[in-house]
């Protein structure tokens, strides 16, 4: 059995389609308040990582809360225990997400010409998707996805369901991992755990 702490819904969707499709069913996902929540979370599930059988993960962003994946790590997580992995998304889940670029095309309705061919290099992985919705020509995907006008807020108030949404039904991690090299990395270290079990 495998523990994964997550920021929240769509990164929850997201690990665990790329756990199975390792082999890795039915994990326990534990969905966090967002990265300050998970990082005061991370001291127990270290114990938890030392003290028990089961493998633990975590998957969070990077942001621009360090100048890379490594550097973050170190400072969250020191020294980790044999059966704890750390995951940093370059520098969002989004980033992964936008790797499928031809699933991610038609899910906002737009031309596939607008995706990226490298997500990883991104600055603001979440505000290119936002960016990308203003252009859809779904009208349901753009209130979703964009914030309401003098809201203050980043995303719009159906951005986290309806990512989520094509991160489970529609997302190809295989796909996505060609065009990112963080997630590729990932699933390559996933396949190796797998055959240490």
């Amino acid at each position: 059995m495998i523990i994964a702490a997550v920021e929240g819904y769509p990164d929850a969707e997201v690990v665990r389609k790329i756990l199975a499709g390792v082999g890795f069913l039915e994990p326990r996902i534990l969905m966090k308040r967002g990265k300050g929540d998970l990082d005061k979370f991370l001291a127990g599930l270290k114990l938890s990582a030392v003290s028990s059988a089961p493998r633990c993960l975590v998957v969070r962003d990077l942001d621009n809360d360090a100048a890379c994946p490594i550097e973050l790590k170190n400072r969250l997580v020191p020294h980790p225990a044999p059966n704890l992995q750390f995951r940093i998304a370059v520098k969002e889940i989004e980033s992964w997400l936008l790797g499928d670029r031809e699933k991610f095309a038609a899910f906002l309705a737009i031309p596939l010409a607008r995706l990226p061919q490298c997500p990883d290099s991104l600055p603001d992985p979440k505000q290119f998707v936002t960016q990308l919705a203003s252009r859809s020509r779904n009208r349901g995907v753009r209130e979703d996805l964009l914030p309401r006008p003098g809201s203050g807020a980043s995303v719009g108030p159906g951005y986290a369901g309806r990512i989520g949404s094509f991160a489970r039904d529609l997302w190809r991690p295989d796909a996505a991992a060609e065009q990112s090299p963080s997630l590729k990395r990932w699933i390559e270290r996933l396949n190796d755990w797998r055959r240490e079990a």
